[in-house]
């Protein structure tokens, strides 16, 4: 998780902020967690990783203002991914009895978040979005 979520995302910003920089423009979107907004039982490196993301964001868009550089962090909740087959091992019955109740999130819903943040016009910069279904009030709290 450390080497996925910050390590991987250190390497590529580290490879594209210099051309952005040149350039003058630019728009990074990190994908965080709601994870990264707020901790749970049994999440603790997942939720450490995430935080970091959430932490990384801030900063970068602290450092690259004067550039022109925009930095937005997209922090979904449950969202029906391959990340819940990873999580439990490949087990497929366990991984969607997590959606169980309610109708999750989906990887097209953060793709039209992506398009909608770096659709804004120049002046407008959306640093940070939590997004969940409308079943979900927090990190743990569901309406099934």
């Amino acid at each position: 998780m450390i080497d996925t979520n910050v390590k991987g995302l250190l390497y590529m910003t580290k490879a594209i902020i210099p051309f952005m920089k040149a350039n003058k423009k630019g728009h990074i979107v990190n994908i965080s967690s709601i994870a990264g907004k707020e901790v749970y039982p049994g999440g603790n490196v997942y939720c450490a990783s995430k935080h970091a993301v959430d932490a990384l964001s801030k900063a970068m868009r602290m450092d690259l203002v004067d550039y022109g550089i925009k930095v937005t962090n997209i922090a979904p909740g449950a969202a029906e991914t391959e990340f819940s087959l990873v999580r439990f091992k490949g087990d497929e019955s366990i991984a969607k009895s997590v959606y169980n109740g309610f109708e999750p999130l989906i990887a097209e819903d953060i793709a039209e978040l992506v398009y909608f943040v770096c659709s804004r016009k120049g002046h407008v910069s959306i640093q940070d979005l939590t997004v969940t279904p409308s079943a979900q009030a927090s990190a743990t709290i569901f309406k099934k």
